[in-house]
């Protein structure tokens, strides 16, 4: 199969736990590619507008969510079940961006680093559903939000956009509240959790930092002030100021400099 094949595969595939194991299939089969030093064809296969979804769980505005209170079984739980939504559409957005752009010339190793990203994201969603499980929950058993893939949908025609939005502001939120959410887990000794949680802080960093270093790469190739183009594009697709604190120590690992992100906690009018 052409790689954006596989991409269209698991962007349409709506079961949660066949989408994640169909993804870390075809990771496997163009890590082993690599490994022979060729690679799949690209292809031309356009993904959908909208991964496909189970019926379950109903997807609601973010205001309509209900709120729990973390300190209780159920309140953790209910944050577990919000984590894997957020993994299981990691899964389709690092496929996504593999299939939407294919008129942007990218090196092999822009390749390289989404497939490795996604196949990531699927073993995460993975142990999340095994934690969920210690609690007599699956995947579904609570409503979720509907607006992360308003994200993917808004820069569905600027690859530079997506870049921006989704791995340097959404994902790098998630280096910023995961310590937390470890500490919080580890009060309640839940270990199973805690090791879960562990192995998604230490790889998430590597996907914000793919997304900084393929934004710069794009802004070489323009001839554009990273910082400035960061700036624009953050404020014409993500509609809100970024909120601090901010993990400043794992957002310079991945290559994303406090000037990047303090000035966009302003309102866009003060930026102007």
């Amino acid at each position: 199969m052409d790689l954006r094949d596989m991409a269209v595969e698991v962007l349409s595939t709506a079961d949660p736990l066949s989408k994640a194991k169909t993804s870390r299939a075809f990771a496997s089969q163009w890590r082993d590619a690599r490994k022979e030093a060729v690679a799949l064809p690209l292809g031309r296969a356009m993904p959908p507008d909208r991964p496909a979804r189970p019926d379950r769980p109903a997807l609601l505005d973010p205001r309509d969510v209900p709120k729990r209170k973390p300190g209780t079984p159920a309140g953790r739980a209910a944050m577990l079940h919000a984590i894997a939504h957020i993994e299981l559409n990691a899964i389709d957005l690092h496929w996504d961006i593999i299939a939407r752009f294919p008129d942007t010339p990218f090196p092999i190793g822009f390749y390289d680093d989404w497939v490795k990203a996604a196949d990531e994201e699927s073993k995460h969603f993975m142990l999340l559903s095994d934690c969920l499980a210690s609690y007599a929950m699956e995947y579904g058993d609570l409503d979720a939000h509907a607006g992360m893939w308003r994200a993917a949908e808004d820069t569905a025609d600027d690859i530079m956009g997506r870049l921006a939005v989704v791995p340097m502001v959404l994902e790098a939120r998630g280096l910023d509240v995961t310590p937390g959410m470890i500490s919080l887990f580890e009060q309640a000794k839940d270990q199973q959790t805690v090791e879960a949680l562990n192995v998604i802080y230490a790889e998430e960093v590597s996907h914000v930092a793919y997304g900084s270093k393929w934004f710069h790469f794009l802004c070489g190739r323009e001839d554009l002030d990273p910082k400035d183009a960061f700036h624009e594009l953050v404020q014409r697709y993500f509609h809100s100021p970024l909120r601090p604190p901010f993990n400043e120590e794992k957002r310079a690992e991945a290559g994303i400099a406090p000037d990047f992100y303090w000035p966009l906690t302003e309102t866009p009018a003060a930026l102007s």
